[in-house]
């Protein structure tokens, strides 16, 4: 029967590719067409042979991983929060290079599997060349988003999975890697795919603008929209420039702005673009750039702008201020008790170890006790011990020394431990470490020395904060996690609450919405507040961030009701009453005064 269905697929293929453009079925898509006749004329695949995928040899995915390992930190959050968007079940959301090359990938647990049949393994090569016509590889090569849907893939073997990949550019205009969302479910249509198109289009964008402003941290940074209220959303314009003025980046955003080209910007004056000099351009700037100011073109179009950097009045090197609170709400005032002991028995060096429910904010939680410490100007590192193979956590914590195995690096690598030296490692799921692992992690809580794969001794001077969502004692009680670990990475524990318990619920609703927003004015209804509210939010804060983040991207006029709110969320918010008008307000006071006044007569 497999047989069959690859062999009707096969003849379809070759039917389509030796004709002329169909108006109906697969190959109507100009895209899928083009990816086809590459296939066969090109690459010279068979649709009908069903060969294992290319994987990575083992050092050569580390030395992926590593190189890419910025876009990785950025990607991983959001690729979490995309998952949860799509409700998770019969989802694989995948970030791959520049070559087609799975690096992360997050699933569901039990449908790992699944995936894994269908040759979406970390280390495998997606390449059109490789894999024939799929999202992954053919979003690689026409530069665009788009949806491969079953029928539409060249490899007969590919055509029970649908698959919705957007590419991710780097500052200068290269492909860094490519966001995709892949399913297997047989009921998959394509029409359903465009909801999801359109998140994972906004997802890759979102992580395309933290890579640029993450990379261009320590220059100016000018964010610029036609829209005032879009400055600081995804769509800006960004643009980096160096100390002298020289345009070093621009996003192509901003070249749509300026309706430039990129090689008539880079290497130019900032003020060749703006009807400013340099110096009143500087003249604007400051450290957080929130508020946002008329700038015109050289051509005299209006844009809103703001400028990120020091002032020529405070003009030292670059410094990240340490603000112990500024990504974390600590409203409830059980969390703030937390926080202020956290940070009190890490400063003297006592491990931490958060626990709490998945999405509670166990990373945000750690990051910000390491910004309000004395180690904040040294680097936080985060591992998630559930993220990763078995096979890859012992490489990515300890290490390499070049040639240890086949496939290693030359140089080696370094480890977390050794990249976190001098700062902060956060074990993240460390409930999900193997067991043979945590034996080498206390070898080296004791000695404060790190051995990487085939190498010697390394000193390291290393804080630790784990965190977890499981019960860690009964993991000691029936044995997958060792007692002597649980004892001596459990300095303290602190218990964050699940969104639900929190009393700053209010608080952290306009935080969250205020992050989202980034500076565009929203008004929430207070109906919908009131729904949003009264949620109870399983997910906790990773579900209320990707709800308000849904809710800020598609938000009319500024303006968020109850009805744009998911479904789910106002069936729960149904029984909140509405909240009465002033003029009704006024006419029931004015009521309930007249008849107490009858009353008394």
């Amino acid at each position: 029967m497999h047989s069959d269905h690859l062999s009707r697929h096969a003849r379809q293929v070759l039917t389509v590719t030796r004709g002329p453009a169909p108006l109906r079925g697969p190959a109507s898509d100009p895209s899928i067409a083009r990816s086809w006749l590459r296939c066969l004329e090109d690459y010279h695949l068979d649709p009908s042979v069903a060969v294992a995928p290319t994987v990575l040899e083992h050092g050569r995915i580390l030395e992926s991983r590593e190189r890419m390992q910025q876009v990785l930190q950025i990607a991983g959050g959001e690729m979490a929060s995309l998952h949860q968007q799509l409700s998770g079940a019969g989802h694989a959301v995948l970030l791959t290079d520049a070559r087609g090359v799975i690096l992360n990938c997050v699933t569901a647990p039990t449908e790992r599997k699944v995936f894994e049949r269908a040759g979406l393994w970390l280390g495998a090569d997606w390449s059109e060349a490789r894999e024939g016509t799929n999202g992954i590889g053919t979003c690689l090569v026409e530069r665009q988003a788009l949806t491969i849907h079953q029928d539409e893939h060249f490899r007969g073997r590919h055509t029970g999975l649908t698959c919705s990949a957007s590419p991710v550019f780097d500052p200068n205009g290269e492909l860094l890697a490519v966001l995709d969302v892949s399913s297997a479910r047989a009921d998959v249509s394509r029409q359903s795919q465009f909801h999801t198109m359109t998140l994972v289009n906004l997802s890759a964008k979102m992580i395309e603008s933290n890579y640029f402003l993450h990379h261009f941290e320590d220059q100016w940074l000018l964010r610029f929209h036609l829209q005032a209220e879009s400055v600081g959303f995804f769509s800006e314009g960004l643009l980096a420039f160096d100390e002298q003025g020289r345009i070093a980046a621009v996003n192509q955003s901003a070249l749509n702005l300026l309706a430039r080209g990129r090689s008539t910007l880079v290497g130019q004056p900032v003020d060749n673009c703006f009807d400013c000099s340099l110096g009143e351009l500087l003249g604007r700037a400051t450290l957080e750039a929130s508020a946002s100011w008329p700038l015109r073109t050289r051509d005299g179009r209006l844009l809103f702008a703001s400028l990120k950097g020091r002032p020529p009045a405070l003009a030292v090197p670059f410094a990240k201020a340490a603000v112990p609170t500024a990504d974390i709400c600590l409203g409830d005032e059980q969390l703030q008790l937390d926080f202020r002991r956290a940070l009190k028995v890490f400063e003297r060096d006592v491990p931490l170890m958060v626990h709490g429910e998945t999405g509670s904010g166990k990373e945000a939680f750690a990051k910000a006790v390491h910004q309000a410490s004395r180690r904040a100007g040294k680097a936080f590192v985060a591992l998630n011990c559930a993220s990763l193979p078995e096979s890859l956590i012992e490489s990515e914590l300890f290490g390499y020394r070049g040639g240890s195995f086949t496939g290693a690096r030359k140089e080696g690598m370094r480890g977390k431990l050794q990249q976190a030296d001098g700062g902060t490692l956060l074990l993240d799921e460390i409930g999900d470490m193997p067991l043979a692992l945590q034996t080498r992690l206390l070898r080296v809580l004791e000695d404060r020395m790190v051995v990487p794969l085939g190498g010697e001794a390394v000193a390291v001077d290393v804080r630790i904060i784990s965190a977890t969502h499981r019960d860690l004692l009964e993991r000691v009680r029936d044995g997958s996690f060792r007692e002597d670990l649980y004892y001596r990475l459990n300095g303290l524990e602190i218990d964050l609450p699940a969104l639900r318990d929190r009393t700053d619920k209010p608080a952290l609703l306009a935080f969250v919405l205020a992050q989202e927003a980034a500076g565009e004015p929203l008004h929430l209804e207070e109906r919908a507040r009131q729904a949003l509210l009264a949620y109870s939010w399983p997910g906790n804060v990773r579900q209320l961030r990707n709800v308000l983040r849904t809710l800020v991207a598609l938000s009319e006029g500024g303006r968020v009701a109850f009805s744009d709110l998911p479904a789910y969320v106002r069936e729960q918010g149904a029984e909140v009453p509405q909240p009465e008008q002033p003029l009704a307000q006024a006419e029931r006071t004015a009521l309930i005064g007249v008849l107490s006044a009858s009353a008394g007569t």
